[in-house]
């Protein structure tokens, strides 16, 4: 199975539209986390991610300023 397969599975069993998924964004994010943060910060902030969709704000914004800040939390300060 491809990841387009399972976020189109997901998203059916879910109600949602997958063109609304952003995966890139959503990996990308996952990988800066994992990476510069801890690695099971990376579910956790996915997860933070869709709350705060949830409730209104824009995807794309909220992983970029989510990616900042893990940018910004590695050891050397990238």
């Amino acid at each position: 199975m491809t990841l387009d397969e399972w976020t189109a599975r997901a998203c059916a069993e879910l109600g949602l539209d997958p063109a609304e998924a952003h995966t890139a964004a959503v990996l990308d994010l996952a990988r800066e986390v994992a990476h510069n943060v801890l690695r099971p910060g990376a579910p956790v902030t996915a997860y933070l991610l869709g709350l705060a969709v949830g409730r209104g704000a824009n995807p794309v914004d909220a992983a970029a300023r989510l990616t900042e800040l893990a940018r910004s939390s590695a050891p050397d300060g990238r």
